[in-house]
């Protein structure tokens, strides 16, 4: 392998990780409760994780602008290390809790690092690159729920996070070895003002949060109640409900690559719209449709679509911002974006609570993408939205 693939290779396989940990504490959460744990502390776990993800994100893009990208990105592996060992030997609740604070830390930290250093590893196939790293992350929560749970049946659940501790410190030397044997691009060597960079991309930085935040804010409400609404709606059983989601967030895994390279080839624009349709579209034909087969086909056109935004948001942002900005504006974006992100399930709560129903929100948010395709189309038209591309 030559440098720059086998820096690709490891940042890929600790890609997995980070996201197989982030996600590996939902099953956890049952579990706790199941022993007697208050459902208000084990749900704190799983809080935890998320909030920490998003509280690195822009101190991450400060330490850029005079610590490199890899240095960065090692950290965030020994970080993970550390957490996952917490875990696995956590005398309380409590310290798992904070543990899983910690896990959220490296997540967040090294999704901004990474970004930037593949963009960059890579500059002619950024759409493409991304797509395979954000493909491992993706098969990571696919199969941390399964893994964690089987290991929970079996008494082992401690084994697995100190399995997952032990990955980390081979993949972090791994990394070490790699990126000490390459010669790294220098890019972002002139990033040295965090919000100066900020300001300068502002019109870059807001387009994405809509198009990704505020999308990514519907979707993270409709996959989160999503066994609530199947059985409320269609009277699924939970266990098919959750084969369902399974699927849905399994025909995200190969949409990675997909629109990876399809954002290497068509218009940032034009691609995202056609996503954002196709979402919207899926989204309603959803709460229309009966019966397990017709829902599960909906449901895997719209898991591949919907992940597909996720590298063409990134390969559009960080493909379009110069050197000289990359890592601090794309910072600014993923911070705030995960801000916009997180109320996503409280609001699908909230809404659920004073009456309306599932299908009804899940239709009103399909209305409200398709809101945002005509108003931002309009606006790109008048050359108020940045078309994207490398200057």
């Amino acid at each position: 392998m030559t440098g720059r693939v086998s820096v690709m290779v490891w940042i890929c396989l600790l890609s997995f990780l980070v996201n197989y940990g982030r996600v590996a504490f939902a099953p956890l959460v049952d579990h706790f409760i199941a022993i007697g744990v208050a459902p208000v502390v084990a749900g704190l776990m799983a809080t935890a994780v998320w909030f920490g993800s998003a509280a690195p994100r822009l101190p991450t893009g400060y330490i850029l602008t005079f610590v490199r990208r890899h240095i960065v990105i090692l950290g965030t592996a020994w970080w993970l290390c550390l957490s996952a060992a917490i875990v696995a030997l956590s005398p309380s609740v409590t310290i798992a809790i904070l543990a899983a604070f910690g896990f959220g830390l490296s997540t967040g930290a090294f999704f901004v690092a990474a970004n930037p250093l593949v963009s960059e590893l890579f500059p002619r196939r950024v759409g493409l690159v991304l797509g395979v790293r954000g493909m491992f992350s993706q098969i990571g929560a696919v199969t941390a729920p399964f893994l964690v749970a089987t290991a929970i049946v079996l008494g082992t659940w401690r084994y697995s996070f100190a399995g997952l501790a032990v990955a980390t410190v081979v993949v972090a030397i791994g990394l070490w070895i790699a990126t000490g044997r390459t010669e790294l691009p220098t890019a972002g060597q002139s990033d040295r003002a965090l919000m100066a960079g900020i300001r300068r991309e502002w019109r870059l930085i807001a387009a994405g949060l809509v198009f990704v935040g505020v999308v990514g804010f519907f979707w993270q409400g409709v996959f989160n109640f999503y066994l609530t609404f199947l059985g409320a709606e269609a009277g699924m059983s939970r266990s098919r409900a959750s084969q369902l989601l399974t699927i849905t967030f399994a025909a995200g895994i190969p949409s990675f690559i997909v629109f990876g390279q399809l954002a290497d080839r068509l218009p940032f624009l034009g691609t995202i719209f056609g996503i954002l349709l196709s979402f919207a579209a899926c989204l309603f034909v959803l709460t229309t449709v009966d019966g397990f087969l017709a829902i599960a086909l909906v449901s895997i056109v719209m898991g591949f679509v919907i992940h597909g935004l996720f590298p063409v948001g990134d390969a559009y942002l960080l493909a379009s911002l110069p050197d000289s900005r990359r890592a601090s504006a794309y910072s600014g974006y993923s911070a705030t974006m995960m801000l916009v992100q997180a109320p996503g399930s409280v609001a699908v709560g909230l809404f659920a609570q004073v009456g309306i129903g599932y299908g009804a929100i899940f239709r009103t948010y399909a209305i409200a993408v398709l809101v945002i395709v005509v108003v931002m189309g309009i606006l790109a038209l008048v050359g108020r939205v940045p078309r994207g591309g490398r200057r």
